[in-house]
């Protein structure tokens, strides 16, 4: 498993390098080299959606992995709403955190969580990278928007205990992040490094609460963020900072579980240390397990790092103690998390209590009662901005397809921003003729982050003043048209309600 470099090194030393690797692989079966590498230490993998097929088929990868160790951590990055592995190809039929903080019900919240929990240990997963604790308080954050519960820190805090409570009561792991907060900034840390400028009172009033109610409700895991606070740390990101993962989660809040990366090849961290680099400071700052696979997903991603580490040992850079600090971290959750899953019988999974969520979740503005159901076959103009890396390939959405399914006779285009470039030419052939003497339904999404997107809507609305306009995703100030509905969420559950709340029937 370790390359010839390290060919002579301790095995112990070996074993305790692997062990505090999270790495994913490609495939819906696992490839030899992981098999190996679990039985040489490794301790934890991360599963994706390209390592999903069918909910049986994962069920049969998390026993061909337990076979090379029973408490092996199997890690997914199941947010439900925008960020899901289990429902990539389909889209979710749960509407996300910020539909859920609209709805404001905690125990709706908490049944949402112990589905998806329920889900994910039928799987045989027993650490779910959710929930995200962050307080969405810049409205233009490109990478965390629905991800997170809202806008205020109470309901953020109370949302994330409770689903924090839902999904442990299945029988899987929750892990609270992205730490220290990663909910006002700017920049999406898959590319750039983000600073969140606050003072420390601040931080302290706005983003550490959901964190402490996460301490507080039993969470295991905290997943640090790939941000700069320079209140705490001018010179390092949070993922790399003593002053943040030892002093203020060890320290202040108290934390004694396990600390874990996102993931590692992000452009906030490689872009300046290299993957290895990143790694390694990681460590040293007291973080004890490095998630990794979301880009890089080989045998030389793991011989790289674990080698990295070896190193760091060898230089004196990363003492024994540290890393055998992490490792037995890693053992005890394992243990922990493994235990726990055995505990729960497995629960009976709700498929509906998502689209009740998304259904509450919706929000009516404007002439509804003149507007709505509407009549006849409509045509459905949806305007599709790009995804970001966190949600992976674009996951289906939108209000067409299910509209289409309720209503025979429905047509739709979608609109990318490339295609006008050229002008109003391709929204006049794509919605406003063939939605002559027809509804016409504009769709949007986070429309205002979007300028080309808000433009557009403007322009049909000039051209069609009785447009109805479903706004999907994060909701701005109020969109005109005939009739807004805000779902509050981008998902497949979502673009259901929304259908729904269009021809006036449920179901």
């Amino acid at each position: 498993m370790i390359s010839s470099r390290h060919a002579q090194t301790d095995p112990e030393l070996r074993r305790l390098a692997l062990s505090v690797l999270q790495p994913g692989f490609v495939g819906v079966e696992a490839p030899d080299w992981l098999l190996r590498a679990i039985g040489d230490g490794l301790s934890s993998v991360v599963l994706f959606s390209r390592n999903i097929a069918a909910p049986e088929q994962v069920a049969r990868l998390s026993a061909q992995l337990r076979a090379e160790n029973p408490e092996l951590i199997i890690a997914i990055d199941e947010e439900a709403g925008d960020v899901t592995r289990l429902e990539a190809w389909t889209g979710s039929t749960r509407p996300g955190n910020f539909a859920l903080g609209t709805v404001d019900d905690v125990e709706l919240t908490e049944a949402v969580a112990r589905d998806i929990g329920s889900e994910l240990h039928a799987a045989g997963v027993s650490l779910d990278y959710a929930p995200s604790a962050d307080v969405n308080s810049n409205p233009r954050n490109p990478v965390i928007g629905l991800r997170s519960f809202g806008t205020t820190t109470d309901l953020v805090a109370r949302h994330t205990a409770a689903w924090i409570r839902g999904l442990q009561s299945a029988g899987v792991a929750a892990c609270a992040k992205h730490f220290p907060g990663h909910g006002d900034t700017a920049v999406d840390s898959h590319h750039g490094l983000p600073s969140y400028d606050a003072d420390l009172e601040e931080i302290a009033a706005t983003a550490l609460p959901p964190f402490r109610a996460a301490l507080a409700e039993g969470v295991r895991v905290v997943m640090s963020g790939h941000l700069l606070v320079p209140a705490y740390d001018k010179q390092y990101p949070a993922t790399m900072s003593r002053p943040i993962i030892h002093d203020l989660l060890r320290g202040e809040l108290g934390f004694d579980g396990l600390v874990v990366t996102d993931g590692i090849e992000m452009g906030a961290v490689t872009d300046r240390y290299g993957i290895d680099g990143a790694t390694v400071g990681a460590i040293v700052a007291g973080v004890d397990a490095v998630c990794v696979g979301g880009e890089r997903a080989d045998q030389g991603t793991v011989e790289l790092l674990s080698g990295a580490l070896l190193d760091a040992l060898a230089s004196g850079e990363l003492s024994e103690e540290r890393l055998r600090d992490a490792s037995e971290r890693v053992r005890a959750f394992a243990g922990w998390s493994a235990a726990l899953g055995r505990s729960v019988p497995r629960q009976e999974i709700r498929g509906d209590i998502g689209f009740q969520a998304a259904r509450r979740a919706i929000r009516l503005n404007g002439s509804v009662a003149e507007s709505l159901p509407i009549t006849g076959a409509p045509h459905v103009v949806e305007l599709v901005p790009a995804t970001n890396l966190a949600i992976g390939n674009e996951t289906p959405w939108g209000v067409a397809a299910p509209l289409r399914e309720r209503v025979p006779g429905t047509t739709f285009a979608r609109v990318h921003p490339e295609q006008l470039d050229g002008g109003n030419g391709v929204l006049e052939e794509l919605a406003l003729k063939p939605a002559a003497g027809r509804p016409l339904v504009a769709v949007v999404r986070d429309a205002s982050r979007y300028e080309w997107m808000s433009s557009a809507l403007a322009t049909l609305l000039r051209a069609r003043p009785d447009t109805v306009v479903v706004e999907m995703g994060l909701p701005g100030e109020e969109t005109p048209g005939a009739v807004h509905i805000a779902t509050h969420g981008a998902t497949t559950a979502s673009g259901v309600a929304a259908a729904e709340a269009l021809i006036g029937r449920t179901g």
